[in-house]
Protein backbone atom coordinates (compact mmCIF):
# COMPACT_ATOMS: atom_id res chain seq x y z
CA UNK A 1 0.00 0.00 0.00
CA UNK A 2 1.06 3.53 -1.27
CA UNK A 3 1.77 5.65 1.78
CA UNK A 4 0.61 8.66 -0.62
CA UNK A 5 -2.88 6.93 -1.19
CA UNK A 6 -3.49 6.06 3.16
CA UNK A 7 -5.41 8.27 4.97
CA UNK A 8 -4.12 9.58 8.21
CA UNK A 9 -6.00 8.08 11.33
CA UNK A 10 -6.81 9.67 14.50
CA UNK A 11 -5.64 9.68 18.02
CA UNK A 12 -8.99 8.65 18.89
CA UNK A 13 -9.76 5.50 15.94
CA UNK A 14 -5.88 4.35 17.07
CA UNK A 15 -7.32 4.16 20.98
CA UNK A 16 -10.45 2.48 20.10
CA UNK A 17 -8.18 0.06 18.04
CA UNK A 18 -6.31 -0.76 21.30
CA UNK A 19 -9.97 -1.22 23.00
CA UNK A 20 -11.15 -3.92 20.65
CA UNK A 21 -13.81 -0.98 19.11
CA UNK A 22 -14.72 0.19 16.11
CA UNK A 23 -16.11 -1.17 12.82
CA UNK A 24 -14.80 -3.57 10.71
CA UNK A 25 -13.80 -1.17 7.79
CA UNK A 26 -12.34 1.11 10.60
CA UNK A 27 -10.31 -1.80 12.32
CA UNK A 28 -8.94 -2.51 8.92
CA UNK A 29 -8.29 1.27 7.91
CA UNK A 30 -6.19 0.94 10.96
CA UNK A 31 -4.53 -2.07 10.65
CA UNK A 32 -3.41 -0.70 6.99
CA UNK A 33 -2.27 2.33 8.41
CA UNK A 34 -0.14 0.76 11.26
CA UNK A 35 1.81 -1.64 8.71
CA UNK A 36 3.12 1.39 6.71
CA UNK A 37 3.31 3.69 10.10
CA UNK A 38 5.80 2.24 12.31
CA UNK A 39 5.98 5.03 15.05
CA UNK A 40 2.25 4.61 14.99
CA UNK A 41 2.45 0.75 15.62
CA UNK A 42 5.07 1.76 17.97
CA UNK A 43 2.62 3.50 20.01
CA UNK A 44 -0.14 1.21 19.79
CA UNK A 45 2.09 -1.75 20.75
CA UNK A 46 3.25 0.10 23.59
CA UNK A 47 -0.74 1.28 24.54
CA UNK A 48 -1.40 -2.34 24.74
CA UNK A 49 1.32 -3.77 26.48
CA UNK A 50 0.09 -0.77 29.16
CA UNK A 51 -3.44 -1.82 29.06
CA UNK A 52 -2.46 -5.57 29.37
CA UNK A 53 -0.20 -4.84 32.44
CA UNK A 54 -2.73 -2.31 34.46
CA UNK A 55 -5.56 -5.20 33.69
CA UNK A 56 -3.32 -7.96 35.56
CA UNK A 57 -2.66 -5.35 38.19
CA UNK A 58 -6.17 -3.35 38.90
CA UNK A 59 -8.39 -5.35 37.30
CA UNK A 60 -10.06 -6.80 41.07
CA UNK A 61 -9.67 -2.82 42.71
CA UNK A 62 -10.90 -1.04 40.01
CA UNK A 63 -14.57 -2.10 40.96
CA UNK A 64 -14.23 -1.50 44.63
CA UNK A 65 -16.26 1.50 46.23
CA UNK A 66 -14.56 4.89 46.74
CA UNK A 67 -13.24 4.68 49.98
CA UNK A 68 -15.87 7.08 52.78
CA UNK A 69 -12.90 8.95 53.83
CA UNK A 70 -12.35 10.46 50.24
CA UNK A 71 -16.01 11.20 49.63
CA UNK A 72 -16.11 12.76 53.00
CA UNK A 73 -13.14 15.09 51.92
CA UNK A 74 -14.50 15.94 48.85
CA UNK A 75 -17.89 16.86 50.06
CA UNK A 76 -17.08 18.33 53.36
CA UNK A 77 -14.26 20.84 51.60
CA UNK A 78 -15.15 20.69 47.76
CA UNK A 79 -13.20 21.40 44.62
CA UNK A 80 -10.87 24.43 45.92
CA UNK A 81 -9.56 21.84 48.29
CA UNK A 82 -9.36 18.87 46.35
CA UNK A 83 -7.42 21.29 44.04
CA UNK A 84 -4.48 21.38 46.21
CA UNK A 85 -1.77 18.58 46.59
CA UNK A 86 -1.69 15.86 47.87
CA UNK A 87 -5.74 16.30 48.43
CA UNK A 88 -5.87 15.97 44.30
CA UNK A 89 -3.98 12.60 44.42
CA UNK A 90 -5.98 11.55 47.08
CA UNK A 91 -9.59 12.21 45.65
CA UNK A 92 -8.01 10.90 42.43
CA UNK A 93 -7.04 7.38 43.93
CA UNK A 94 -10.94 6.79 44.71
CA UNK A 95 -11.33 7.56 40.86
CA UNK A 96 -8.71 6.54 38.23
CA UNK A 97 -6.19 4.17 36.89
CA UNK A 98 -3.96 4.33 34.40
CA UNK A 99 -6.03 5.17 31.15
CA UNK A 100 -5.61 1.97 29.56
CA UNK A 101 -8.80 0.72 31.59
CA UNK A 102 -10.55 3.40 29.33
CA UNK A 103 -8.64 4.18 26.21
CA UNK A 104 -5.18 3.54 25.47
CA UNK A 105 -4.25 7.86 24.66
CA UNK A 106 -4.97 8.70 28.41
CA UNK A 107 -2.77 8.71 31.63
CA UNK A 108 -4.31 8.89 35.08
CA UNK A 109 -2.61 8.83 38.32
CA UNK A 110 -3.92 5.68 41.17
CA UNK A 111 -3.11 5.16 44.50
CA UNK A 112 -5.01 2.64 46.21
CA UNK A 113 -6.97 4.13 49.33
CA UNK A 114 -8.35 1.96 51.68
CA UNK A 115 -11.86 1.39 54.20
CA UNK A 116 -15.31 0.76 52.45
CA UNK A 117 -17.91 3.60 51.66
CA UNK A 118 -20.90 3.69 53.38
CA UNK A 119 -22.20 6.89 52.35
CA UNK A 120 -20.98 10.42 51.80
CA UNK A 121 -20.48 11.80 55.02
CA UNK A 122 -23.40 13.36 56.70
CA UNK A 123 -25.93 12.09 53.60
CA UNK A 124 -27.99 10.04 56.42
CA UNK A 125 -28.01 7.11 54.31
CA UNK A 126 -26.30 5.07 51.68
CA UNK A 127 -25.31 6.83 48.21
CA UNK A 128 -24.89 4.42 45.32
CA UNK A 129 -21.06 4.06 44.33
CA UNK A 130 -21.35 6.04 40.76
CA UNK A 131 -23.31 9.18 42.41
CA UNK A 132 -20.25 9.42 45.00
CA UNK A 133 -17.69 8.93 41.87
CA UNK A 134 -19.79 11.75 39.94
CA UNK A 135 -19.00 13.82 42.94
CA UNK A 136 -15.24 12.82 42.93
CA UNK A 137 -14.89 13.26 39.42
CA UNK A 138 -16.29 16.93 39.58
CA UNK A 139 -13.92 17.59 41.99
CA UNK A 140 -11.27 16.65 40.54
CA UNK A 141 -11.71 18.38 37.22
CA UNK A 142 -13.36 21.50 37.75
CA UNK A 143 -10.10 23.51 39.05
CA UNK A 144 -8.26 22.36 36.16
CA UNK A 145 -7.54 25.70 34.25
CA UNK A 146 -6.21 24.20 31.19
CA UNK A 147 -7.22 20.34 30.85
CA UNK A 148 -10.33 20.53 32.12
CA UNK A 149 -11.94 18.39 29.44
CA UNK A 150 -10.34 15.91 27.35
CA UNK A 151 -12.48 16.54 24.24
CA UNK A 152 -13.26 20.18 23.56
CA UNK A 153 -17.07 21.20 22.84
CA UNK A 154 -16.48 22.36 19.31
CA UNK A 155 -15.55 18.91 18.06
CA UNK A 156 -17.93 17.69 16.32
CA UNK A 157 -17.83 13.77 17.27
CA UNK A 158 -17.82 14.27 21.28
CA UNK A 159 -21.39 12.93 21.62
CA UNK A 160 -21.29 10.19 19.06
CA UNK A 161 -17.89 9.00 20.82
CA UNK A 162 -18.70 8.91 24.58
CA UNK A 163 -22.35 7.16 23.63
CA UNK A 164 -20.22 4.67 21.51
CA UNK A 165 -17.62 4.34 24.22
CA UNK A 166 -20.07 4.61 26.97
CA UNK A 167 -23.25 2.46 25.31
CA UNK A 168 -25.82 4.72 26.33
CA UNK A 169 -27.39 8.04 24.70
CA UNK A 170 -25.11 11.11 25.55
CA UNK A 171 -26.76 14.09 24.25
CA UNK A 172 -24.80 17.95 24.58
CA UNK A 173 -27.38 19.49 26.81
CA UNK A 174 -27.74 23.41 26.14
CA UNK A 175 -27.53 25.22 29.80
CA UNK A 176 -27.57 28.75 27.71
CA UNK A 177 -30.87 29.78 29.47
CA UNK A 178 -29.35 29.26 33.25
CA UNK A 179 -25.83 31.27 31.65
CA UNK A 180 -24.05 27.51 31.13
CA UNK A 181 -21.88 26.89 28.44
CA UNK A 182 -20.62 23.90 27.37
CA UNK A 183 -16.73 23.70 27.62
CA UNK A 184 -16.43 19.97 26.63
CA UNK A 185 -16.18 16.73 27.81
CA UNK A 186 -14.16 13.45 28.61
CA UNK A 187 -14.45 9.70 29.02
CA UNK A 188 -13.80 8.03 32.98
CA UNK A 189 -14.16 5.16 34.39
CA UNK A 190 -16.75 3.73 36.39
CA UNK A 191 -16.82 0.43 38.40
CA UNK A 192 -16.26 -2.03 35.43
CA UNK A 193 -17.53 0.34 32.62
CA UNK A 194 -17.59 3.40 31.13
CA UNK A 195 -18.94 6.94 32.12
CA UNK A 196 -19.10 10.41 30.59
CA UNK A 197 -18.66 13.58 32.28
CA UNK A 198 -19.69 16.87 29.95
CA UNK A 199 -18.41 20.20 31.83
CA UNK A 200 -19.86 23.80 31.59
CA UNK A 201 -19.48 26.56 32.62
CA UNK A 202 -20.83 30.44 33.11
CA UNK A 203 -19.15 34.01 32.45
CA UNK A 204 -17.88 34.29 35.73
CA UNK A 205 -16.06 31.31 35.80
CA UNK A 206 -18.28 28.78 37.88
CA UNK A 207 -18.80 25.38 36.44
CA UNK A 208 -21.05 22.78 36.53
CA UNK A 209 -20.67 18.97 35.35
CA UNK A 210 -22.59 16.16 34.27
CA UNK A 211 -21.91 12.64 34.47
CA UNK A 212 -23.96 10.09 32.55
CA UNK A 213 -23.55 6.26 32.90
CA UNK A 214 -25.29 3.11 31.27
CA UNK A 215 -27.40 2.40 34.41
CA UNK A 216 -27.61 -1.85 36.00
CA UNK A 217 -30.61 -3.41 35.30
CA UNK A 218 -33.34 -2.83 38.00
CA UNK A 219 -31.44 0.46 39.18
CA UNK A 220 -33.58 2.99 40.98
CA UNK A 221 -34.94 5.81 39.38
CA UNK A 222 -35.75 8.45 41.76
CA UNK A 223 -34.87 12.01 41.91
CA UNK A 224 -32.96 12.94 44.17
CA UNK A 225 -30.88 15.94 46.11
CA UNK A 226 -27.72 15.82 47.93
CA UNK A 227 -25.77 18.74 49.40
CA UNK A 228 -22.48 18.87 51.37
CA UNK A 229 -20.68 21.87 52.00
CA UNK A 230 -21.01 24.51 49.07
CA UNK A 231 -21.43 20.75 46.73
CA UNK A 232 -24.69 20.28 45.56
CA UNK A 233 -25.89 17.32 43.39
CA UNK A 234 -29.41 16.16 41.62
CA UNK A 235 -28.97 12.77 40.21
CA UNK A 236 -31.65 9.84 38.54
CA UNK A 237 -31.75 7.16 36.28
CA UNK A 238 -34.11 6.35 33.12
CA UNK A 239 -34.25 3.34 31.16
CA UNK A 240 -31.16 4.10 28.98
CA UNK A 241 -28.66 6.68 31.31
CA UNK A 242 -28.00 7.63 34.73
CA UNK A 243 -27.51 11.32 35.27
CA UNK A 244 -25.94 13.23 38.02
CA UNK A 245 -25.66 17.37 37.87
CA UNK A 246 -23.13 18.62 40.18
CA UNK A 247 -21.86 22.00 41.26
CA UNK A 248 -21.12 24.89 43.79
CA UNK A 249 -24.97 26.55 43.14
CA UNK A 250 -27.67 26.96 44.98
CA UNK A 251 -30.09 24.16 45.63
CA UNK A 252 -33.48 26.04 43.50
CA UNK A 253 -30.66 26.95 40.47
CA UNK A 254 -29.37 23.40 40.31
CA UNK A 255 -32.69 22.47 40.36
CA UNK A 256 -34.07 24.42 37.19
CA UNK A 257 -30.50 22.53 35.49
CA UNK A 258 -31.55 19.20 36.46
CA UNK A 259 -34.92 19.93 35.00
CA UNK A 260 -33.71 21.10 31.58
CA UNK A 261 -31.32 18.86 31.38
CA UNK A 262 -34.48 15.95 32.02
CA UNK A 263 -36.63 17.94 28.99
CA UNK A 264 -33.72 17.81 26.47
CA UNK A 265 -33.05 13.96 27.39
CA UNK A 266 -32.68 11.26 24.11
CA UNK A 267 -35.75 9.33 23.06
CA UNK A 268 -35.85 5.54 23.63
CA UNK A 269 -34.84 4.20 20.13
CA UNK A 270 -38.35 2.68 19.94
CA UNK A 271 -39.68 5.94 20.32
CA UNK A 272 -37.57 7.72 17.33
Amino acid sequence: MDNSDSRPVSEDLLSAYVDGEGSPAERAAVEAWLRTHPDDAARVRAWREDREALHARFARVVAEPVPSHLSALVWRLGPPFVARGWALAAAAAGLFVLGGLAGGAAVWQWHRGSGAATGLAGSGGTVEPWVQRAALAHAVYVPEPRHAVEVKAQEEHLARWLTRRIDAPVKLFDLREHGFELVGGRLLPDGTGKSAQLMYQDAQGMRVTVYLRKPEKGAGTAFRYERHGNLGMFYWIDENCGYAVVGGLPREQLLAMAQTIYRQEPEPPDKR
